[in-house]
């Protein structure tokens, strides 16, 4: 008798849970938090948080991958329907695309409650025309890791530190038959991840920054300089040789499993790599041109972000809603890894890794930053320049060709 005493006060408790459930609205939020990506602890904490304590809405993630993101949103921003009530975007011209067709949501009215926590700089790449539309999460920086085991059977007690020193350091890997850079070949972003420091380490942040934007002509001294150091790269072996075939979870893998000494990638790495073990380090990309550029220039920037649909079921609920998340994101992301709070930082911070601490230390010293170059663009834009990327990468055309076809098409 027991027994079923229990079971039917089990099953009033959970048809009371459920129907609890059913009578709150849903919201979606659409996302590129899948299985795979170092932000879902964040994200699955932040939801977790909110469903517990709502008693109005429950916020259901919808995750797709990274790349096949991109086109979804920009497909259903095009289209202005089958759209969630709040979605992750990237910052700059990424989100000002759908700013400008009018799809998203004027956060001004919210963000008063929230201000004192974010600062100017982390709202900047997410503001237009002076009005705010996004809700920034973490900030992240290209970083160049590095395992000291692999390196140290190649005769290296200690990573490189210039840039001589670092082609040093490769030739020696492939004379030892270890792979220096692993790189997914099948992911343009990824391959950027390698060129844009070459560009900031040669032109400076600034210059690059300059080139985006086209106060400067992609067709110079410099540019070709830091693709004809790539190109050299690839012809001397230091990428892993079937990169063309590699996503970037492989790639990462790889590494992680002690196959490449290098890995160069975003900041969001730190938690896993740091869990690897203590032979993995962070380390800042050498300075190839010291007259243009410093060593702690980066590129990179506060990037993710959480932003409104313009149709959202209660827009401003959802503003509320997005801005909450985003302190929790930034919080529990900034405590396991995968990012840098763009949030003021009002918690225990003793539990964060050693390789966060370092990337942290690092951009404390930045004196010039650029965003990565697929969001400082256009769409259009981007597409263009992440394809000559791609064509440079696949030998099909030269560091001169690069610089020229750039300038043709973009400036």
């Amino acid at each position: 008798m027991k027994k079923v005493i229990a079971l039917v006060l089990a099953t009033i408790m959970l048809l009371s849970f459920a129907s609890a459930l059913a009578e709150k609205e849903e919201l979606i939020l659409w996302s590129i938090a899948v299985e795979s990506d170092a932000n879902t602890p964040a994200y699955n904490a932040a939801i977790e948080a909110f469903n517990a304590s709502s008693e109005e809405y429950v916020l259901t993630m919808q995750p797709t991958e990274n790349e096949a993101y991109k086109t979804k949103i920009k497909a259903a921003m095009s289209a202005g329907a089958g759209l969630p009530d709040i979605f992750f975007t990237w910052s700059m011209s990424f989100l000002g695309d759908f700013v400008a067709a009018g799809r998203v949501y004027c956060l001004d009215g919210v963000l008063p409650a929230y201000k004192d926590e974010l600062t100017d700089t982390m709202l900047a790449n997410t503001t237009y025309d002076g009005a705010h539309y996004g809700v920034p999460l973490t900030m992240n920086v290209v970083t160049l890791f590095a395992n000291m085991d692999l390196l140290a059977q190649a005769g290296w007690d200690k990573a490189p530190e210039t840039y001589e020193e670092l082609i040093a350091c490769c030739d020696d890997l492939v004379a030892a038959g270890i792979i220096p850079f692993g790189v997914a070949g099948k992911e343009n972003w990824c391959l950027s991840e390698y060129t844009e420091p070459l560009l900031v380490k040669t032109i400076g942040a600034q210059g690059l920054k300059d080139c985006y934007t086209g106060a400067a002509s992609w067709n110079q001294e410099g540019v070709i300089k830091a693709m004809t150091i790539f190109t050299d790269m690839l012809a001397k072996g230091y990428f892993d040789p079937n990169a063309a075939a590699m996503g970037n979870e492989e790639v990462k893998q790889a590494f992680l499993g002690g196959k490449t000494a290098f890995y160069q990638n975003g900041s969001w790495n730190c938690g896993e790599v740091a869990a690897a073990g203590d032979a993995f380090v962070a380390i800042p990309f050498p300075v190839i041109d010291a007259e243009k550029a410093t060593l702690y220039e980066m590129v990179g920037g506060p990037n993710d972000t959480l932003a409104v649909t313009a149709s959202a079921k209660n827009p401003e609920v959802c503003a509320q809603i997005a801005f909450e998340m985003g302190r929790t994101i930034a919080r529990e992301g900034n405590l396991i890894g995968s990012g840098l709070p763009a949030w003021a930082v009002n918690y225990d911070t003793s539990s964060v890794n050693r390789i966060s601490a370092s990337v942290a230390d690092m951009v404390a010293q930045s004196q010039g930053m650029v965003l990565f170059g697929d969001n400082f663009l256009s769409a259009e834009q981007a597409d263009i320049y992440l394809n000559y990327i791609a064509l440079l990468f696949a030998g099909e055309i030269s560091a001169v060709e690069f610089a020229e076809g750039l300038a043709a098409e973009l400036q």
